[in-house]
């Protein structure tokens, strides 16, 4: 496949890891979320009424 963006294979190779890394992070940050959240909300979380 043609490069389109007229990199070199360092080039592309760096943006892939840049944007593996990105990917990575974002993941993270979005677990950490979840699990602040929960721990927020408590042990009761799971006693609530039906």
């Amino acid at each position: 496949m043609p490069n389109p963006f007229n990199e070199t294979d360092e080039q592309a190779k760096a943006r892939k890891g840049r944007s593996l890394a990105i990917a990575l992070g974002l993941v993270v940050f979005i677990i950490l979320i979840f699990v602040v959240s929960i721990v927020n909300m408590g042990g009761a979380i799971a006693n609530r009424p039906l």
